[in-house]
Order: structure tokens, then C-alpha cells, then sequence
């Protein structure tokens, strides 16, 4: 019987065909677990089969071996179990019945009544059987048969990854059923007849033929799953996507919307990976039918995106991100491109030992014109509406850094370095103290050191010193005295950092207060009205940034002068596992120039206060909360507080936040609204969610939600409401949001946009 297992590769392939009947391997599963195929391989030639059978008999004259009772048979890393099992030697048939289990040594088990193979396992009919796949998936078909040796056909089967999961109507959750699906093992193609989809027992889906590439196929060319979208300007489309595998390296994927109001919009995307990396280029164009409600963008609209990234050298990559439309409305309006604005670049970093360097060329440019969209970037500040001819860019914009640990008096140093040239069409002021120029030119280099000693009473001090140099040059900066300015400026900083820790063990658990004293002096930064505000321009003074050297959130701006940072910290580590954290700091301005103004928290010379309180007592429930007062506690400038709370069945979250206007550091209008979310088990998998914003300054509820969940191990299935208002423009959005999610075949989701359907 050494050659019996001869079959072993083909059955094999064949059960891999049933674990993919209803669509090709597809990401975001809900199951952890990753589908692995049946292994295909036949063993080495010569490998010997193992058998234990209760009764074994061989006919010499009719070459025909039985194995009966408990026939183990072992076949390199397979085995077979089963009661009967008989080989004719001559004519190479083998015949099996009675509980047979092989398992794989992947983990698969296949179970059938009997099975028959013939003419040297070409051909084999396979009855009753089962696949219990390791990732939880389950197979059924009432026959299994082979063909000429790469022809497998099923009939009746079915698949589902929901065997732990059983409805009370003593269905699976979900199960896919076909009549007929046939496996070329050649091609590598699957052929679903009459495939059926139902969710507890009652059919959803029915498609009379599907034909699919089977699990060994990574990519081919073939249609995909459509999309449907829907908009006031274009109406209802259709996307019809079609992926073209033009080579091994290289594809095309061509997404069509046919729409009934615009007519059709192009959509091609071209990708290529390389042996250094890999690039994309997509393409949108559309001839419209009708121009509203952009007239004047004409009738000719589209847009075009792209990306690379390549590994230039042994430590050096450089790439770029890049896109262009015809008009500003373009990607928006059709649901291409959702952000206010684009960044461009082409950029190049290097990464070694112990030095990073990154280059870039920079371009904004505007998206969106018909909501206010504030922005604050790398270089300017400004929103949607803004004419884009006050939109910079920047060539070059270059930062780097070196560090080094073995100094020969100790501590580490670390050299960082900044420059960037920049222009834009007009000059600009965002806010009342920004200022921005047509053309601006800076380069800093700053070195930096600091050490760290422990005492013996626990203190850890932490000296520092730091020397800056700036080259800048400005035109055309509002405000300042002459059209084109230039100077040069260095800024030496030095200063100490002491905290003392103090622990105390309790019944409750382990204490530690730590109190925290910070002394800077440094040189004043100077007049900068002559230079332009590109990089500093937002500030938000809190618990995190109290003892930062130099707290502007760029280098166009220098934090000057002599200050000294105070504070405290307690943490409590609760022997339950529970936690409590609180902090509470001040700065004071002693001498020098002041380089904040009002709306910083930093303007006077004894700053706000900054503090934080978090408690978790248990693992289900935790509250943080953060506060910015004046410094004489008469009021607060900016709170924020979350809440959570999580249970068997209910589980919510309450935020609320209160933030003062800083008209002069990119928040022209307080904010303030309490938002609040919440999830309720009704049971059997069921759940009710929803939440809602409220906005105080203009009393408005800006978000809402509600709807129910479905979730199992095997499926999520979403149906929800959503409704967003913007609390500027009063524009609201309304919308039906819809996702099902099948473990091991995938997700989908549809959005109904009310609004723009005019409901």
C-alpha cells in the first residue's frame, strides 16, 4: 500500500477551493485568525506509508490490500483515519469508508463517509464531506469529485464561518450556499453556480453565476465590486471598477461613475513598484452636462494624484505627493478628496548612526472654497475661502539633527539645524499679530547640551546650556519699517532642571510627590516686526509644554529671557491597580523681554496656571480632566474633561471643552461643547448606539448619531443615522451610513446622502 497516498496532493487542492466559494481572500476580517490553504504538496518520492489497522489482510493473486477497524494511516505530515480501507495495487484504485478524518499538518481536518479514487487518483468521487478549516471556517458538500486530475467539482456546498455562532433559530449567522462550483486547478480559476447568501436561515443574496480567481492568485485582471455614491451635483453614480494586471509589476485600475446628471467621470490609477519602490499616479476628469453649482469652473473639470517613495541610496530614501485639479472644488464636490487643503512635496530623507536629515520642496494648495476650513501649517496660516495667491511654498525646506553621547566632559550633545526660502504671490496677515511676507529666507543651526546627576536624597539635576544662530531675510512683511529686511542674530540659553521625588508607601498603595524646579535665562529674542510669522503661529500653554526650553511651536519665534518654571507632581499606583496622576506648574517671566502677548497664558510676568487630574479607581471607569486659570484664579482660559465608563452591557464616553479665544495664535472664536456617546447591549448580539455635540456660542447640536449594531465573531452589520452641522456656515449633512462585514470575506458599506437628495 505504498503508493495510496499517491491522491494526497490533489484532494488537498481540491478542499482549498470550498474555503474561498464565495470571493477571493479579502482584508479587514473580523477574525484574527488568517485563512491558510490546504497544503497541495505530495510528500517526497520513496516517503513510506505507516498503517495501524485493528485487521489487515493482502491478496497476492488480486493485488488488492484491506485494512479494517481502526485503520491510522500516515502519510509523511498527513493522516487518515477511517474503518475500511481497501487498495487494488493493479489498477490503482483506493476505496475508503467509515469516519474518515485527514488531517493536515496546517491544521485543516477533512471529514467524508467514503471516498473512491480510479485511474491513478486522476479521477475520485469524495461523498458527505466536511472541512474544518483553522480559521474557524467550515465547509459541507454533499459530493466532492476530481477529473482528469485538475477538475474538482462540489456539489451542494456550503460556507460559513460561523459554527460558533448559532441563531436561536438553529441557524449559522450567515452561510453562503452554491449548487455547483467548479476548481481548475490550471487556470486557477473558481465557477460558483446559483450561489445564495443568508443571514439566519432567510437569503439576502442570490447571484445565478460567479466566476472568481481561486486563493492562489494575488492579482489578475477582472472586474471588481461596484460602488454606489450619491451627490447634489452629480446625483446618483454608479462605479463600475475594473483592475488591469499589466505586468507582474505594474497595474491599472480604471473606476468609471456613470452619473445621471453629470454623465461620466474618469477615474484611472496607474501603479508600479520597482526594485527601489514604488509610484502612483490617478487621474480624474469629468465633461460636465451641467456647470452648477461651480459656473465658473466651466464644463471641463478633473484633477490628478500621485506618490512615490524610493530607497535612493544605503541610508537615503526620497519621493514625493503631489495634487493638481482644474479648480479648487473639483475633488470635494465629487467625493474624491475631503481635505481643505494639499500639501505637495518632493522630499528626500537620510537616516544613519546617529544623524537624521530630511529635504523638501513645498506647495499648498487650496481644495475646498465653499465651507471655512482654518489651517494652520508648516508655513502659514489660513483657511479655504483664503484667495490661494496667499498659499506659500517653500524651496527648500531642510531639518536635521546630530547627536552624540561620548563628549569628552560628559552629557550629550545634540546639533539640529532649520532653514527653509519661501514665497507667495501677496502678503498676507491671518491674525493681528501674524505677519507674512512675499518672500521670506531663514536658516538656524542651535547646539545643544545637558547631563543629568542624581543626589543622594533622590534629587535629579539636570543642567543645560544651548547657543542659536539665525540668518533671516523678509520682503514685503506688513507692517515693518522698509520693504526688504536682513539680520543676523545668535541666542545663547542656560539653565537648570531639579525635581525631588518623594515616595511613601499607605494602605491604599505607593505615593509619589515630586516637586519641580526649572531656572532659564537667555538672550532676549528682539524687534521681529520686520520678519514674517510662518512657523510659530499656534500656541496652547498646558501641563506638557510648562517646562519645554522654548515653548513657541516653531523657530520663527524665540522664547527670550530669565524664567523659572515651578511645579508639582503626584501619582498614586492604588494596590487594586487603580491609578490617580495630578500636576500643577507656573511660570514666572523675572527679567528680560517677554516674547508672548495676550491670549498665550505666557503675557504676564506670572503666567496662567496649568494643571491635570486623572483617576481610573477601576479599570471600567476613568476621568481626566485639564485647566488653564489666569494667574489670580478668577478664571478659567481653557478645561477639557473625559469621561468613560464601560460595563457588560453599557459603555459610554462625556467630553467637554471649553477653550478661550487667541485671536493672536490661530483661534479667532472660543470653543465650547459638550459631546457625549453611548452604546447599549440589547442582547443576542444586539446593541442601540448614538451620541451627540452641542455647541454653547452657538447653541446649536452640531452632531448627532443614532442606530443599532449587530456584532459576533463571525459578522458586523452597522445601519445608522449621522447628521453634521457646521456651526460657521450652518450647512448641515445628513446621511444613512450602512457596513456589513463577514469574517474571512470582508466589508462593505454604502452612504445615502440625504441632503444632497433634497430630503
Amino acid at each position: 500500500m505504498g503508493g495510496s497516498f499517491g491522491f494526497r496532493a490533489s484532494l488537498f487542492a481540491a478542499v482549498a477551493t470550498l474555503s474561498v466559494m464565495a470571493s477571493a481572500p479579502c482584508a479587514n476580517a473580523i477574525e484574527n485568525k488568517p485563512f491558510v490553504a490546504p497544503i497541495t504538496s505530495t510528500p517526497p518520492a520513496g516517503t513510506q506509508v505507516n498503517v495501524d489497522a485493528d485487521q489487515m489482510t493482502f491478496d497476492p493473486n488480486t493485488q488488492i490490500g484491506t485494512a479494517s477497524g481502526k485503520v491510522h494511516l500516515t502519510y509523511g505530515p498527513y493522516t487518515l483515519t477511517a474503518t475500511h480501507v481497501k487498495f487494488n495495487q493493479k489498477t490503482g484504485t483506493f476505496d475508503a469508508d467509515g469516519s474518515i478524518m485527514v488531517r493536515e499538518p496546517n491544521g485543516n481536518v477533512l471529514l467524508a463517509d467514503s471516498m473512491d479514487m480510479r485511474n491513478r487518483f486522476r479521477d475520485g468521487l469524495l461523498r458527505r464531506i466536511v472541512e474544518l478549516l483553522n480559521n474557524d471556517a467550515t465547509i459541507t458538500a454533499a459530493t466532492l469529485e476530481r477529473k482528469g486530475g485538475f477538475i474538482f467539482v462540489y456539489k451542494k456546498a456550503t460556507y460559513t464561518a460561523c459554527k460558533n455562532d448559532i441563531t436561536r433559530h438553529g441557524h449559522p449567522v450567515w452561510e453562503i450556499e452554491t449548487d455547483q462550483t467548479i476548481h481548475d486547478t490550471k487556470t486557477h480559476d473558481l465557477y460558483h453556480t446559483n450561489l445564495r447568501l443568508f443571514i439566519d436561515g432567510t437569503q439576502v443574496l442570490a447571484l445565478p453565476y460567479v466566476h472568481l480567481p481561486d486563493p492562489s492568485v494575488t492579482r489578475r485582471s477582472g472586474w471588481l465590486t461596484p460602488d454606489y455614491k450619491a451627490s447634489s451635483v452629480y446625483g446618483a453614480g454608479v462605479v463600475t471598477p475594473y483592475f488591469w494586471a499589466l505586468t507582474p509589476s505594474t497595474d491599472l485600475t480604471l473606476r468609471p461613475v456613470w452619473t445621471t446628471k453629470q454623465g461620466p467621470v474618469a477615474d484611472a490609477e496607474f501603479r508600479q513598484k520597482t526594485e527601489t519602490g514604488a509610484y502612483s499616479v490617478r487621474g480624474f476628469g469629468v465633461y460636465q452636462f451641467q456647470d452648477q453649482p461651480f459656473p465658473e469652473n466651466g464644463p471641463w473639470r478633473g484633477a490628478v494624484e500621485s506618490t512615490g517613495e524610493f530607497k535612493t541610496a544605503a541610508n537615503w530614501t526620497a519621493g514625493w505627493n503631489g495634487t493638481f485639479a482644474t479648480d479648487r472644488n473639483f475633488l470635494n464636490t465629487y467625493g474624491y478628496d475631503g481635505r481643505p487643503y494639499a500639501v505637495n512635496d518632493l522630499h528626500t530623507t537620510g537616516l544613519w548612526n546617529q544623524t537624521y536629515i530630511s529635504a523638501k520642496m513645498l506647495n499648498f494648495g487650496s481644495l475646498d472654497s465653499s465651507t471655512n476650513h482654518n489651517v494652520t501649517a508648516n508655513f502659514g496660516s489660513f483657511d479655504s475661502t483664503t484667495d490661494p495667491n496667499v498659499l506659500p511654498y517653500a524651496m527648500p525646506f531642510v531639518t536635521g539633527e546630530t547627536i552624540n553621547r561620548n563628549t569628552p566632559i560628559g552629557g550629550q550633545f545634540d546639533l539640529t539645524w532649520n532653514a527653509y526660502s519661501l514665497n507667495r504671490a501677496v502678503s498676507a496677515t491671518p491674525f493681528a499679530t501674524v505677519n507674512q511676507g512675499t518672500e521670506q529666507t531663514r536658516a538656524t543651526s542651535q547646539l545643544n547640551w545637558h547631563e543629568q546627576y542624581y543626589g543622594g536624597a533622590g534629587t535629579v539635576f539636570t543642567p543645560f546650556a544651548n547657543i542659536r544662530g539665525d540668518m533671516l531675510s523678509a520682503d514685503n512683511v506688513p507692517g515693518a519699517a522698509t520693504t526688504s529686511s536682513t539680520a543676523t542674530r545668535l541666542l545663547p540659553e542656560a539653565g537648570f532642571d531639579m525635581r525631588w521625588p518623594f515616595v511613601s508607601q499607605s494602605a491604599l498603595g505607593q505615593s509619589v510627590v515630586s516637586p519641580v524646579v526649572q531656572f532659564i535665562t537667555s538672550a532676549n529674542e528682539g524687534d521681529t516686526t520686520a520678519f514674517g510669522n510662518e512657523d510659530s503661529i499656534t500656541l496652547n500653554l498646558d501641563h506638557t509644554n510648562l517646562f519645554l526650553a522654548d515653548r513657541f511651536s516653531g523657530m520663527d519665534r524665540y522664547e527670550g529671557g530669565t524664567r523659572a518654571d515651578i511645579g508639582v507632581a503626584y501619582s498614586l499606583f492604588a494596590n487594586n491597580g487603580g491609578l490617580v496622576r495630578a500636576s500643577l506648574g507656573q511660570s514666572i517671566h523675572i527679567a528680560g523681554q517677554n516674547s508672548f502677548v495676550d491670549g498665550s497664558g505666557l503675557a504676564d510676568n506670572e503666567s496662567d496656571f496649568v494643571g491635570s487630574f486623572v483617576v481610573q479607581p477601576i479599570s471600567n471607569l476613568s476621568l481626566a480632566y485639564e485647566a488653564r486659570m489666569k494667574n489670580d484664579l478668577s478664571a478659567f482660559n481653557r478645561q477639557e474633561v473625559v469621561a468613560s465608563l464601560s460595563f457588560d452591557r453599557f459603555s459610554g464616553s462625556l467630553s467637554y471643552l471649553d477653550f478661550a479665544a487667541q485671536p493672536d495664535y490661530g483661534q479667532p472664536l472660543p470653543t465650547h461643547w459638550v459631546s457625549g456617546d453611548t452604546k447599549l447591549g440589547l442582547g443576542r448580539g444586539w446593541s442601540f448606539f448614538g451620541g451627540m455635540t452641542y455647541d454653547f456660542t452657538t447653541s446649536i447640536i452640531t452632531r448627532k448619531t443614532a442606530g443599532f449594531e449587530f456584532d459576533c465573531r463571525c459578522m458586523n452589520f452597522k445601519a445608522y443615522y449621522a447628521e453634521v452641522q457646521d456651526s460657521i456656515t450652518l450647512g448641515t449633512d445628513e446621511r444613512l451610513m450602512m457596513s456589513i462585514e463577514l469574517a474571512t470575506l470582508g466589508k462593505t458599506s454604502a452612504s445615502l446622502g440625504l441632503t444632497s437628495l433634497g430630503f
